[in-house]
């Protein structure tokens, strides 16, 4: 190469910073010409139907691809169109992806994250103790400013880790989000409740959430608060979940923005925050051809026009709560199976039939 002279790319090199953006329009482009449309809500969401009603749905992850639909030929198109223009391999039935499993069954589907559950025990090196609720009924946590410090590296590994398990694992959410609060200036109080989720986790590591087959596709959402439950600035805690399909399909644990003046007030903040949610997977849904004629979200009616419909919910049905306080046993537990979460021999069923190819999910790989 001559001095004071540079090459000029023709095409992006894999590392560059426009790497993923060119990566991007390329494959956008091609995903156009084959007559899919980009979800406006969910840019890596594509979708394609015909006038007979078929389907077929991608879900685009940097060179990693997953895809479904109702229609075998459909299917068979999309592979030698996308094997034809990329170095693509057909990874086949979808088992294992960006660390979630999935198992595949007639009856349903399951999400879990077993592998990645037991690697967390065995980095973190518990002992055999394990508790039924990842919290502690009545706990308070606080910044703790007189106790012990421990090391903050450690206690941000921890979380971090179980941020990511609450992917598939929303009876952790709230304990959890809660821990989170205190990363910069952990104490052994937080540690210790830190460590407890752990204990809950392996006693219940093969846990997942199951999504049956069926033809009535409501969503249902609930929401629920508590009440200046932060005790350092009394601020409240929302707490809401999607139900779809016998699962959750989506599920939040926050601490709101502000500090609220009432028990009505806070319960409005947290519903008006989950009925956003609400119009948002609703927009997806229709995108998807499943259109929700309504959602109900317990304690808020977004407007007059029948786009949110409000309905009363009992304490003892109110899966929301599992997000904004530690419960007892019994009811977490209850709480637990209405969200949909079960272990895989609970419905497995042992025999070999495969996966019918109506919306089963394969999975598509860059090579």
């Amino acid at each position: 190469m001559q001095r004071g002279k540079v090459y000029k790319l023709k095409k992006a090199l894999y590392g560059l910073k426009q790497a993923p953006r060119a990566w991007y329009i390329r494959i956008h482009s091609h995903f156009e010409k084959m007559g899919f449309t980009k979800c406006p809500y969910e840019y890596t969401l594509y979708v394609k139907t015909d006038k007979g009603g078929n389907i077929i749905i991608i879900c685009l992850y940097v060179d990693d691809l997953t895809f479904t639909g109702n229609n075998e030929e459909m299917f068979e198109f999309f592979k030698k169109s996308m094997t034809k223009e990329f170095e693509m391999t057909d990874l086949g039935l979808m088992r294992y992806f960006l660390g979630v499993e999935v198992t595949q069954t007639p009856a349903g589907n399951l999400i879990c994250q077993k592998k990645y559950a037991q690697e967390l025990l065995e980095i973190f090196k518990l002992d055999e103790r394990t508790f039924g609720t990842p919290s502690k009924l009545g706990l308070k946590l606080h910044r703790d400013i007189e106790g012990r410090e421990v090391d903050n590296r450690y206690f941000k590994q921890i979380v971090g880790s179980l941020i990511y398990l609450t992917s598939t694992r929303p009876d952790i959410m709230y304990a959890v989000s809660m821990i989170s609060r205190y990363m910069e200036h952990p104490t052994e109080k937080h540690h210790n409740a830190a460590r407890r989720i752990l204990r809950y986790v392996r006693g219940t590591f093969d846990l997942g959430v199951f999504y049956k087959k069926e033809d009535d596709l409501k969503m249902v959402g609930y929401t629920d608060s508590d009440y200046a439950g932060d005790i350092d600035d009394r601020k409240s805690t929302s707490g809401s979940i999607f139900m779809m399909s016998s699962g959750a399909i989506c599920w939040s644990s926050k601490k709101q923005p502000a500090v609220t003046l009432s028990t009505t007030e806070a319960e409005f903040v947290a519903a008006a925050t989950c009925s956003c949610q609400a119009i948002w997977l609703r927009k997806m849904l229709e995108i998807l051809n499943q259109k929700q004629p309504g959602v109900s979200t317990p304690m808020f009616d977004l407007c007059k026009e029948g786009i949110i419909e409000l309905n009363f919910c009992r304490s003892d049905e109110q899966i929301a709560d599992l997000f904004t306080k530690p419960l007892k046993q019994p009811l977490f537990e209850k709480l637990r199976r209405k969200m949909g979460m079960c272990r895989i021999q609970d419905v497995y069923q042992e025999d070999e039939r495969k996966p019918s190819t109506d919306f089963c999910i394969i999975q598509f790989s860059g090579c």
